[in-house]
């Protein structure tokens, strides 16, 4: 197994990424290589800061950072020598089986699609999200690859969607229900409403109809369809919303002695539900539908999410996610000769 790391990607560069290196060096010994790709001097510097020294490493260089005010197209024309490009001409040319980064989402995603081509059959690809609720885990799809879709691309995101969750979270017949403002048929916007056409005459998908915002974190089909523009504000505001929830129980705990007290007896509690909603513990997202493997991150991503977005590569390598997803792709076009 061997992973290509943009160490130049996301806010705390290269810093927190190396971080998740020495952990992971600690926690996946099955990970045979990891290319740090980026700046040499950089990358040197910050592997001698925190000790970090393992023969399984090795420094590959780029000399370009993409800024977050870089647009994803631009990024990937205009900085050919950067660290998500050369990180993603690994995977290309095969000397590593997947790519992790906590950089430009757009840039991540651009130079996956132009360097990796999306798998047959596959139009577009699109950003995979394992979400929490009162019950099981669900996914969401797309959490932001692709703002503007047609309604055949969501269609594609429930093939894409349901090979993941059968495939990598067990569940054998995996419900799809499609995000909208209401779960009545009619209700929706055009987009919607045609998506929920198309899915309703797709034959091997699981289509329960529409879903709304409460549905999510109760009870909440296997995988929640959705553009990409929707579904990363979905993923950012439950994000938040959990941070912003435990930052106010915190405040009230430290209120008087009783509370904390009281909060002494229902840690474990706590510490349970933080685990359960910390975005940190899953550490990155799969772009799904290309010839290769690409991990995002969370630009903020901590040490510990870096090591479990690396996780998550060798974790999708291993349980074979794309060729699951290609013959999928290839049973709906051999039986809808119409979207061939």
């Amino acid at each position: 197994m061997k992973i290509a790391l943009d160490v130049m990607g996301g806010d705390h560069a290269p810093a927190n990424p190396i971080g998740g290196v020495k952990l992971a060096l600690a926690d996946l010994p099955d990970i045979e290589r990891i290319y740090l790709v980026g700046q040499p001097d950089r990358i040197e510097a910050e592997l001698q800061a925190q000790g970090v020294s393992s023969s399984k490493l090795e420094i590959r260089p780029a000399s370009q950072i993409v800024e977050m005010a870089d647009s994803g197209l631009d990024a990937v024309r205009g900085k050919k020598d950067s660290s998500i490009t050369r990180a993603v001409d690994l995977v290309k040319d095969g000397a590593a089986d997947a790519v992790v980064s906590a950089g430009h989402t757009g840039a991540a995603v651009t130079a996956s699609l132009i360097k990796l081509r999306t798998l047959k059959h596959v139009e577009r690809p699109a950003i995979a999200s394992i979400m929490p609720s009162m019950g099981q885990r669900w996914v969401l799809i797309d959490a932001g690859a692709n703002p503007d879709s047609e309604p055949f691309h969501l269609l594609q995101n429930a093939i894409l969607g349901s090979a993941y969750a059968r495939h990598v979270l067990g569940r054998v017949n995996p419900s799809v229900g499609l995000m909208s403002n209401g779960t009545e048929e009619d209700k929706g916007n055009a987009l919607s409403k045609e998506a929920a056409r198309l899915l309703r005459a797709a034959r091997g998908i699981h289509f329960i109809g529409n879903v709304e915002g409460h549905d999510l974190w109760n009870e909440p089909p296997d995988v929640v369809v959705t553009d990409g523009f929707t579904g990363n504000v979905i993923l950012k505001t439950a994000e938040a919303l959990a941070h912003t929830m435990f930052r106010m129980i915190k405040r009230e705990i430290y209120g008087s002695l009783r509370t904390k007290l009281g909060a002494l007896l229902a840690k474990p509690a706590f510490k349970a539900v933080h685990t359960a909603t910390n975005a940190d513990e899953s550490g990155g997202m799969p772009l799904l539908g290309l010839n290769g493997i690409t991990i995002i991150s969370h630009g903020s991503a901590s040490p510990y999410a870096m090591k479990n977005a690396l996780r998550m590569a060798r974790d999708t390598v291993q349980q074979g996610v794309t060729p699951h997803i290609e013959a999928a792709a290839a049973e709906y076009a051999a039986t809808h000769q119409a979207h061939v």
